[in-house]
């Protein structure tokens, strides 16, 4: 699998490659900012761009930017933004904007090999992926009027492990119930929050944006 990576910090960009490399992926280019990295994803596109979410000039949310110019340009990249710390409003921007394909992690995450490879993957085959701590966060925030007040701790945790990118099979084992269960889960979910099936919406992603903006 063949990986780009854009972050202004030399010794960080270098040091993520080599983790790529370790776990299996082709690193094919590497930039200093979003404009650069552009470049390179037009000229030959890879299956993920990695991307810091703070790059020159003004190191706020380039990193957004750049993966916004990236679909546009070019639909079937995956992209993985990478933040030093968890931002809830970059995050919601990013399931909002983007269609599957995406993910949000700290850069802590790089050290763990094997996590960072699988997020990478599921990435790359159009999931998307939201970091642990992020979503812990979203779960102890509290709203009046909360819109998962329907829901029952067990639909909550299985909620939240959607928000991860997992697949149903995944929360499965996660939460050691059967598919069937989580599946009923799920579908008891669709129905509390009021998503009907629609082909123009994809309920999973709608359920996923109610949990993460409540």
């Amino acid at each position: 699998m063949r990986v780009m990576l854009a972050d202004d910090a030399v010794l960080f960009r270098e040091g993520m490659a080599r983790v790529l490399a370790d776990v299996g992926f082709t690193v094919t280019g590497q930039a200093g900012d979003g404009a650069a990295l552009l470049d390179l994803v037009r000229t030959d596109p890879p299956d993920v761009a990695v991307i810091d979410l703070r790059m020159p000039p003004a190191f706020s949310s380039e990193g957004l930017d750049t993966a916004a110019a990236i679909r546009a340009a070019v639909p079937g990249v995956g992209l993985m933004v990478l933040s030093q710390y968890v931002e809830v409003h970059h995050a919601l921007r990013l399931m909002t904007d983007f269609d599957g394909g995406v993910g949000y992690l700290l850069k802590d995450r790089v050290s763990d090999l094997e996590a960072f490879g699988a997020d990478i993957g599921k990435v790359a085959r159009g999931q998307t992926v939201l970091d642990p701590e992020l979503v812990a966060r979203l779960v102890a925030r509290r709203r009046e009027r909360d819109p998962l007040d329907a829901l029952t701790g067990r639909e909550r945790a299985v909620l939240a492990l959607m928000a991860q990118g997992l697949s149903n099979t995944a929360v499965a084992a996660d939460l050691h119930l059967a598919v069937k269960t989580v599946e009923a889960h799920v579908t008891s979910i669709f129905t509390k929050l009021g998503l009907h099936q629609d082909d123009r919406e994809h309920r999973r992603v709608l359920a996923v944006l109610t949990f993460l903006r409540a």
